[in-house]
């Protein structure tokens, strides 16, 4: 298991560790390979990881010395070397490795001749800012895909910055013109939406498998339905790109309706600063308290104004039986059957947000129907079945 961090910083890494525990308990050997950072929390034979790299927090000759290493890294491909000489791997399966590791990881296992997979939690094949997002504009852009990536410079894409902009346009014209994207063997698309994002970034459809993310290991009855105050539920983080500020619009339109928002982020001091009466800010959840919020909620609301590819949130939601309002783009809306176990908006559109809030909170009757049908139907196989999915793959490339 290849991935830049190896504690459970975000989605990519939870779901890393999470599979890597899974297929321990199916029999198998895992090892894992990422940066030695403050956390790291597993460990490979050879003993060899990649010096932590802090884009963010680098001094100024660090940035200046990074963009060779951001674009190749010869530290990730011979350590990666040395813990494959060691533990011998049958596959490599590939998570996040760009800027820390870089794509030579790739190259240096195909040097090899091991069979790779990669699970795809972004759409960095296509879009060097990784988002389809420019921030600063709060708006979606398919620019890169459809212009090419001088569009990532010219936008400042990366983090308002021209230099982070341009030694990512490098990186992504470097390893399409070198076609290493094609060197993985298999890639895993969590979402229909995201498999489309990579073969309009180059990659070929016979390397695609589609996969829903798994759904936690939570039972829906250790979290009795609330009888208490309604309220709606955000569970996330509290960014630009998440929709918030037209979530926020709405609920100043809906003043009789509680907003519960569970989560931090850059964005919360700006949302708190509106004094919203109906908005009540939990903080960070997890685990039960979570569990505990999301159960209660009438409906959870996941407004986001970027391509989602497929939320652990909303899956969480439907596994304890809360009904989802998500819009119309991105991968999200593959796990809602509109109507059923959640409600589908137009995107950026407050008329249509508000109408399905409106819908579900103002009707218990139809939001306890739609939270049975996510309590009887689900929408993802259990960490088990999934493991088992992808053990599958792993399978077909070591025949």
């Amino acid at each position: 298991m290849v991935n830049k961090f190896l504690f459970p910083k975000g989605g990519a890494e939870t779901y890393m560790l999470e599979l890597g525990r899974q297929l321990k308990a199916d029999g198998h050997e895992v090892e894992f390979f990422g940066m030695d950072c403050a956390g790291r929390c597993v460990s490979n034979s050879a003993d060899e990881y990649v010096g932590e790299i802090d884009f963010h927090g680098a001094s100024l000759m660090k940035k200046l010395s990074s963009p060779v290493k951001t674009i190749y890294s010869k530290e990730a491909a011979k350590k990666l070397g040395r813990v494959i000489e060691v533990f011998k791997p049958d596959v490599i399966h590939f998570n996040n490795i760009n800027f820390q590791l870089t794509p030579s990881v790739i190259i240096e296992a195909k040097k090899r001749n091991i069979p790779t997979v990669q699970t795809v939690h972004d759409v960095q094949i296509a879009c060097p800012n990784h988002r389809m997002y420019i921030e600063q504009r709060e708006q979606v852009c398919t620019e890169c895909i459809e212009k090419g990536y001088l569009s990532c410079i010219k936008n400042r894409c990366v983090q308002s910055s021209l230099l982070k902009s341009a030694v990512a346009a490098a990186e992504s014209a470097y390893y399409h013109r070198k076609n290493t994207y094609n060197l993985i063997d298999r890639y895993i698309c969590p979402s229909n939406f995201m498999a489309q994002q990579i073969i309009k970034g180059g990659v070929e459809k016979d390397r695609i498998s589609v996969i829903h993310n798994y759904s936690p290991e939570v039972n829906a009855s250790d979290y009795n339905k609330s009888s208490g105050e309604r309220y709606v539920l955000y569970f996330g983080r509290v960014s630009i790109e998440k929709g918030l500020k037209l979530l926020f619009d709405v609920m100043e339109e809906l003043p009789d309706v509680k907003l519960i928002v569970a989560g931090t982020g850059p964005l919360e001091d700006e949302l708190k600063a509106r004094g919203l009466k109906n908005a009540e800010f939990a903080g960070f959840k997890s685990g039960a308290e979570l569990y505990s919020l999301i159960s209660g909620a009438a409906a959870s609301v996941y407004p986001s104004q970027w391509f989602e590819n497929c939320p652990m949130s909303v899956i969480e939601s439907i596994k304890l039986g809360t009904p989802v309002i998500t819009c119309d783009i991105g991968g999200t809306k593959e796990l809602i059957d509109d109507g059923k176990n959640g409600v589908i908006y137009k995107a950026d559109d407050k008329l249509s947000l508000k109408e399905a809030i409106e819908k579900i909170y103002r009707d218990s009757e139809l939001s306890e129907a739609m939270s049975r049908y996510c309590l009887e139907n689900g929408t993802t196989a259990p960490i088990k079945e999934y493991a088992q999915k992808i053990e599958k793959i792993y399978g077909e490339l070591t025949v």
